[in-house]
């Protein structure tokens, strides 16, 4: 199967789509979270306002590191709880035209965790599980508030970086309404509109019954659809409302829908690294940032489509819109923890699959989620400068911050933690009869399946390599808390560094300064996060999708 130019078309068009969308969502960002006018404040500042007098948030109010965190944990412990129950009662409530029973409480514990966390993990098909309730007012929800979250964590550490000896990092409710309401909000009504013009469903009707040509009875789902596929993608969630996700026609219709929607889950994340820039006063700092990202992912792009197209086969694909839709979308969704997909990841070629995977090793920070992204290659950066310092004898500074043991401390908590997590529970699987029970296929695949759902789970992404059964109580367990670990522990050392940079002076630059917005320093923090992935997981990965890959050259 030979790489066409109409191929390379449809790359080209994807990554110019989001260089594009950067620098406009990048400004409105930054117009709405700093007050600014923009071309929706009129309409949306009054729902703003009255969010605020029912909540009783004083939108003037100021919190340092550890009353954001602690607003932030309870927030996300309160949602946890109610959509927990809210799957474990849903047998008895309304919007339930198929009569859906209750979710047993390990899914219901696994799933609200998966939500709450921007993970978007399903070990269930949504069409046979979840109520129309359930998905709007659970995980709907949850698809906005997590994706807000994730921004907030991203404000408070570009204020951090910003202030000048001010422990004030903002206000965690403000940011999470205004995040909710003038974003995510508008560009989801617009997206779903789009979507259902396309013929994505959206109703709330029974699910029909219909005979096959052969005779045999089909059941076709329906329901709410649209809405939740545009924040979905949007958010960085990635959760299908039904369970083969963007493969099933209901979600994902045309090659327009197919766009959108892929353009959808870079459009936000990439536009956070112009906002870091505007907050920090230098757009030049967030370009550097969007180029490395950029760049490690043009570079996994074109190392899997040359694997697929080498060694791959149709099976798997999406056979509607060709191959190379089906590993652009792979790697974009990887790249932003999204884990939406339109084909099944564990039939791509060995390389193709561990691309995947490697993006998400790599910190989800290839983009990553809206806000986890860039709170994620923030520590990297901190972790580069600090390097830097030391090979130059130099006390090593961020934007004038100088940055000391206690910074460093939590940044390699906040870096390690997802890593750690991916390994031992990977090692604990492979080890146990409940771990070893759920496998689709033996040998390196079989390891594949098995490191890639925790690779999945602590990086927050979602995606599935497809094989591996995981509606289990040791699963649900085990990746349940592997995603609270790959979120929490990032975001709580990412807050506690905002905090710690913030109560300090600024530098000003000298002639000894390490600048941070040139060729080199992108280069280095590219050479630094490639080696932190490749000494922690290339073991892994060597027994894994490299081993499969081997064998399949040598035996074919």
């Amino acid at each position: 199967m030979a790489f066409a130019g109409v191929d390379l078309v449809q790359v080209i068009a994807a990554l110019m789509a989001v260089i594009f969308m950067t620098p406009l969502l990048g400004t409105y960002m930054f117009k709405i979270f700093s007050g600014q006018r923009n071309v929706l404040i009129s309409i949306l500042r009054p729902l703003e306002k009255a969010v605020y007098k029912v909540s009783g948030v004083q939108e003037s109010g100021e919190m340092n590191w550890k009353e954001y965190a602690k607003t932030l944990l309870i927030f996300n412990f309160i949602g946890l709880v109610f959509l927990m129950l809210l799957q474990m009662v849903q047998a008895h409530l309304p919007l339930n035209p198929e009569k859906l029973g209750n979710v047993s409480w390990h899914l219901a514990f696994n799933t609200a965790v998966s939500f709450v966390t921007n993970t978007n993990w399903q070990a269930y098909s949504g069409e046979n599980t979840l109520s129309y309730l359930t998905q709007m007012l659970g995980l709907g929800v949850q698809n906005f508030v997590s994706a807000a979250t994730g921004l907030g964590v991203l404000l408070a550490i570009a204020r951090g970086i910003a202030n000048k000896q001010n422990s004030n990092l903002g206000n965690f409710w403000v940011d999470l309404t205004r995040g909710t309401i003038h974003l995510l909000l508008p560009l989801s009504v617009i997206l779903a509109i789009v979507l259902m013009g396309q013929g994505v469903i959206q109703n709330f009707h029974s699910y029909d019954h219909v005979k096959t040509v052969e005779g045999y009875e089909q059941v076709i789902p329906q329901g709410p659809a649209a809405s939740q596929i545009a924040i979905k993608q949007l958010g960085s969630n990635g959760g299908g409302f039904f369970g083969v996700n963007s493969a099933h026609p209901f979600e994902n219709p045309t090659p327009l829908t197919n766009f959108l929607e892929l353009i959808a889950i870079l459009a936000i994340a990439a536009g956070c690294t112009y906002l870091f820039g505007l907050m920090v006063g230098s757009r030049r700092q967030g370009w550097v940032l969007f180029g490395v990202m950029m760049a490690l992912m043009t570079a996994l792009l074109a190392t899997s489509l040359w694997s697929e197209y080498r060694f791959g086969t149709m099976e798997g694909k999406e056979t509607r819109l060709g191959m190379t839709n089906t590993v652009i979308w792979s790697v974009f969704t990887t790249a932003a923890s999204n884990g939406s997909v339109n084909g099944m990841i564990s039939s791509m070629s060995p390389l193709s699959g561990g691309i995947s995977m490697l993006n998400i090793m790599l910190g989800e920070v290839v983009f990553g989620g809206v806000g986890a992204g860039m709170y994620g290659i923030l520590l990297y950066v901190i972790l580069t400068v600090f390097l830097a310092g030391l090979m130059v004898g130099r006390t090593p500074e961020y934007l004038g911050k100088k940055i000391e043991a206690r910074e460093i401390t939590w940044v390699m908590v906040g870096v390690l933690a997802p890593c750690a997590t991916i390994l031992l529970g990977s090692a604990v699987s492979v080890v146990s009869s409940l771990g070893l029970a759920g496998l689709g296929h033996q040998g390196p695949h079989g390891l594949s399946e098995i490191l890639y759902a925790y690779s999945s789970a602590a990086g927050n992404n979602g995606s599935a390599f497809g094989s591996l059964s995981v509606n289990t109580v040791f699963y649900n367990l085990m990746l349940g808390f592997s995603m609270l670990i790959g979120r929490f522990a990032i975001i709580v050392p990412v807050l506690i560094v905002a905090g710690s940079l913030s109560a300090k002076k600024i530098a000003p630059p000298s002639s000894g300064t390490f600048k941070t917005d040139s060729l080199l320093f992108g280069g280095l923090l590219a050479g630094v996060i490639l080696i932190v992935g490749a000494l922690t997981f290339f073991p892994a990965l060597s027994l894994g999708p490299i081993l499969e890959h081997l064998l399949m050259v040598t035996q074919g």
